[in-house]
C-alpha cells in the first residue's frame, strides 16, 4: 500500500494558497496592486500533492501561470509567493516579469526551470533537463542523479502546442524520465477542450504511443489524486522513462483576474462548484484523519500568515528604475561581472582551459568548414559537459560537414542527431544549459530558425527577467546566406533579427581563423550565443587562413582592420568582406575596410574612431536594407559625430526581396564586387 501524504501539511498549503488567491482577487486586483492575477482555485490540491513529492536534489520542474500552489509546496514562503505578483524587489523577477512566472533556484533541493508566459513553452526545457540527468548520470558518471526526473506542469490546451509534441517526441524515442503532468480543467480560457484536443482527453489520444505510460483521474479525488501522483512519480524514478498523469480539475475562476467567464454555462460552473478539491479534501480528512476544530484551526492559522505575508510583502521596496538595465548579460557595461545562481558551467565553478587573443598560426591554410570542426573537436576533448547536437549532425556528420567524424570519436550520448523540430532543438538545449551543460546546437539554415523563435527569445531575456538568478549560456550554429546561388528558403541572412533579441551575442566570423577565436570565445562564454556560418565562405578561397591554435580566442566587440585608408571607412561583415576589400583595391581610393566580426557587441569605438579620421562611411551587408544592421551604425555615426562627416551615410545592401534562386537574379540583388566599388568611388567624390 502506497504510503499516505502528510494531509495536514497538504491541507496547511491549500488553505494558505485559497487565502492568497482569495486576498489578490477580492482586495489587491481591485486596488490595482497586483496588475495580472491567476488564481490557482481547483488547480491546487493536485499540484501540492506532486510537489510534495519531488525530493530529489536534481529534481526540476517546469511550471506555468497557475502554479503557485507547486512553489508553496517546494518550500517558498508565503512572502516570497505574494511578493512576485505585487512586483516587489526580491521577488522570483524582482518586479520585472509577470508575478505569476515563477522560477526557483535549486539550493540543494528541487529547481523550478524559469517559466515563461508562452503556452507550451515550457516543455522541450524540461526535456533538456531529463536528457541532462541521464548524461550527467551515464556519461559523468555522478551517482546523484539516479533517482532524479524532470517535471512539466501543463493544461490541457497547452497539449496542442508545437512544445507539446516535439517534447513528446523527445522524451519517448530517448526514453528520458520525464514526467508530463497535465492539469485538465476543459478550457483553454474560453476555448473547450474538445476544439484542443480530438474528444478532450489527450490520454485517450495517446493511449498507443510508443515508449508512454498513461496515468489518469480526478485532480479533485483525494484519494485517487494521492495515490496516482505517488504512482506517477515512483514509476518515472524507477523506469527512467516517460509518464503522462492527466488529472481532471474545476477551474474555479477565471483564466485570469479580468475574465468573467460569461461562455461558461450556469450548469458548467455548478459543476465545477461542486467538484472543488477543498470540500472534497474536508469531506476525506475530517474527521477520519482529523476534528473540525483542527481543521478550522488550520484555515485560521493560514489565514493569519498570508496577511502576515502579503503585509510583508507590500512594505517591500519597490524596483529600482537604476538597475533596469542590468543584468541582460553577464559582463555589464561599466565591466563589472555577476555570476548567475544557477545555468551554465560557471555557477558550479568549472575551469576551462587556457585561451590567449595571439594566434599561432600553422604553416597550412585550412578552409572555415575545417576550422569550425577542428575546434568543436579540441573543445569536446577539453570539455566533457559539452554536447554537439541537431539534425543530422550525427553519422551525416551535418548537412555542411561541420561535425564530420566527431559522433565516431565521442560517442552517440555526445554528439547526436534530434528529430526534426527546430524549437525542440533550442528548448532542449535550454534545459540543458539550466543544469549545467553546455549544448552547442546547430540549426541547419538560419530560415529554419523561425519555429523556434519563441525559445530562442526566451532564452535570450532568462537572465534579465530572473534579474540574474539563471541563465543559459547555449551556443548555436546558424548557417546561411548565398551559395553559388540563392533561394528563401536557405539563403536568409536576417542576423539583425537576433541582434535586436534581447541577451544575445552575435558572431558573423569572415574567415577561418575568426571562426576559431570567435567560436572558442562563444564556447568559454556565459551568454548565448548565435555562431553565424556564412555557406559562401564555408569552403571560399579567400576565407581559407591557417589554423591559430588551441587557445586562441577572439574577443567579442573587437573589429577587425582589413585594410587601412584615410579617404573612406567601409563598414562590414560575413561575405561582404571579401567583396569589400576586393573593390577597396579596384577603387583607387584610400578606403579603411573594418569587419565587424560581431554584430552584438559591436565595436562602435572603432567605428567612430575610423569616421572621424576618414569623414565618410560606407557600411555593406547582405540582409535586406530596410531595418538592417546597418542603419543602426548610421544612426550611431549621425547621433555621435555628425559634424565630423563630409558627405551622407551610404548603406549598400539587398533590396526589400527574399534571396532570389536563378544566379542572374542573385548577381542583381546582393552587393557585388563592382557595384561596391562604384559606390566607393561615389563617396570620395562627394
Amino acid at each position: 500500500m502506497a504510503a499516505q501524504p502528510d494531509w495536514k501539511r497538504v491541507a496547511s498549503l491549500l488553505h494558505a494558497s485559497r487565502e492568497l488567491d482569495e486576498i489578490e482577487e477580492t482586495r489587491l486586483v481591485p486596488e490595482r496592486k497586483v496588475l495580472y492575477q491567476f488564481s490557482a482555485r481547483g488547480h491546487d490540491f493536485a499540484q501540492i500533492l506532486l510537489g510534495l513529492q519531488l525530493t530529489d536534489a536534481h529534481d526540476a520542474v517546469t511550471v506555468y501561470y497557475r502554479s503557485r500552489p507547486m512553489m508553496l509546496a517546494l518550500g517558498v514562503s508565503l512572502e516570497d509567493a505574494a511578493a512576485g505578483p505585487l512586483a516587489r524587489a526580491g521577488s522570483f523577477s524582482g518586479g520585472r516579469d509577470i508575478g505569476v512566472v515563477f522560477n526557483l533556484p535549486g539550493r540543494g533541493g528541487p529547481s523550478v526551470l524559469p517559466a515563461c508566459g508562452g503556452v507550451g513553452a515550457q516543455y522541450t526545457p524540461a526535456a533538456g533537463w531529463a536528457q541532462a540527468i541521464r548524461y550527467r548520470h551515464e556519461a559523468l558518471k555522478d551517482p546523484s542523479y539516479a533517482r532524479s526526473i524532470a517535471v512539466v506542469l501543463g493544461g490541457d490546451a497547452s497539449t496542442a502546442t508545437n512544445g507539446f509534441w516535439s517534447a513528446l517526441n523527445i522524451a519517448t524515442t530517448l526514453k528520458l524520465p520525464m514526467l508530463f503532468y497535465i492539469e485538465d480543467n476543459g478550457f483553454g480560457i474560453s476555448v473547450p477542450s474538445v476544439l484542443q484536443t480530438p474528444g478532450g482527453n489527450i490520454a485517450a489520444n495517446l493511449r498507443s504511443f510508443t515508449g508512454l505510460t498513461i496515468l489518469e483521474g480526478d485532480g479533485s479525488n483525494p484519494a485517487q489524486a494521492a495515490d496516482l501522483t505517488q504512482h506517477a512519480v515512483a514509476l518515472v524514478r524507477m523506469q527512467r522513462a516517460p509518464v503522462m498523469l492527466r488529472l481532471t480539475v474545476p477551474r474555479l475562476s477565471g483564466h485570469s483576474g479580468q475574465d468573467t467567464q460569461a461562455y461558461k454555462s450556469r450548469e458548467t460552473v455548478q459543476e465545477e462548484t461542486a467538484r472543488d478539491p477543498l470540500t472534497s479534501l474536508h469531506a476525506f480528512l475530517v474527521p477520519r484523519v482529523m476534528p473540525q476544530a483542527e481543521w478550522s484551526a488550520l484555515a485560521a492559522d493560514a489565514r493569519r500568515d498570508v496577511e502576515a505575508a502579503v503585509a510583508g510583502a507590500l512594505a517591500r521596496a519597490q524596483p529600482d528604475p537604476q538597475e533596469l538595465t542590468r543584468h541582460v548579460f553577464w559582463r555589464e557595461p561599466d565591466g563589472s561581472q555577476a555570476l548567475q545562481e544557477q545555468g551554465g558551467l560557471l555557477p558550479e565553478g568549472y575551469s576551462f582551459a587556457g585561451s590567449s587573443p595571439r594566434a599561432q598560426p600553422e604553416a597550412t591554410r585550412i578552409n572555415m568548414l575545417t576550422a569550425i570542426r577542428r575546434t568543436l573537436d579540441v573543445e569536446l576533448a577539453a570539455n566533457p559537459r559539452m554536447v554537439v547536437f541537431g539534425q543530422d549532425v550525427g553519422p551525416k556528420g551535418g548537412v555542411h560537414g561541420a561535425t564530420l567524424g566527431l559522433q565516431d570519436k565521442y560517442g552517440v550520448a555526445r554528439v547526436f542527431d534530434t528529430s526534426l523540430s527546430e524549437e525542440g532543438i533550442i528548448g532542449r538545449a535550454v534545459g540543458m544549459a539550466l543544469a549545467g551543460l553546455l549544448p552547442v546546437a546547430e540549426i541547419q539554415f538560419r530560415k529554419y530558425a523561425d519555429p523556434a523563435a519563441e525559445q530562442l527569445n526566451d532564452c535570450g531575456t532568462l537572465r534579465w527577467r530572473t534579474h540574474n538568478r539563471f541563465a543559459a549560456p547555449i551556443v548555436v550554429r546558424m548557417p546561411g546566406g548565398f551559395f553559388k546561388c540563392g533561394d528563401p528558403w536557405h539563403s536568409q541572412t536576417n542576423e539583425v533579427a537576433w541582434v535586436h533579441g534581447i541577451g544575445w551575442h552575435v558572431a558573423v566570423p569572415s574567415n577561418a581563423e575568426d571562426a576559431v577565436g570567435l567560436l572558442r570565445a562563444a564556447l568559454r562564454g556565459n551568454d548565448p550565443v548565435i555562431f553565424f556560418e556564412h555557406r559562401a565562405m564555408l569552403d571560399g578561397a579567400w576565407a581559407r587562413r591557417p589554423y591559430p591554435g588551441n587557445e586562441f580566442v577572439v574577443p567579442f566587440g573587437k573589429a577587425r582592420v582589413v585594410r587601412a585608408g584615410a579617404e573612406l571607412t567601409i563598414v562590414t561583415w560575413g561575405a561582404m568582406v571579401e567583396r569589400c576589400e576586393l573593390a577597396a583595391a579596384h577603387s583607387h581610393v584610400e578606403a579603411e575596410v573594418l569587419d565587424l566580426r560581431t554584430l552584438s557587441p559591436w565595436d562602435r569605438a572603432a567605428v567612430l574612431a575610423s569616421v572621424q579620421k576618414t569623414h565618410r562611411c560606407l557600411i555593406v551587408h547582405e540582409d535586406n536594407l530596410t531595418a538592417g544592421f546597418g542603419a543602426e551604425i548610421a544612426a550611431t555615426l549621425a547621433q555621435e559625430i555628425f559634424f565630423s562627416l563630409e558627405a551622407p551615410i551610404e548603406r549598400l545592401a539587398m533590396p526589400d526581396i527574399p534571396s532570389p534562386h536563378s544566379p542572374l537574379l542573385l548577381k542583381a540583388a546582393v552587393p557585388d564586387v563592382a557595384r561596391i566599388t562604384r559606390v566607393i568611388q561615389q563617396l570620395a567624390s562627394v
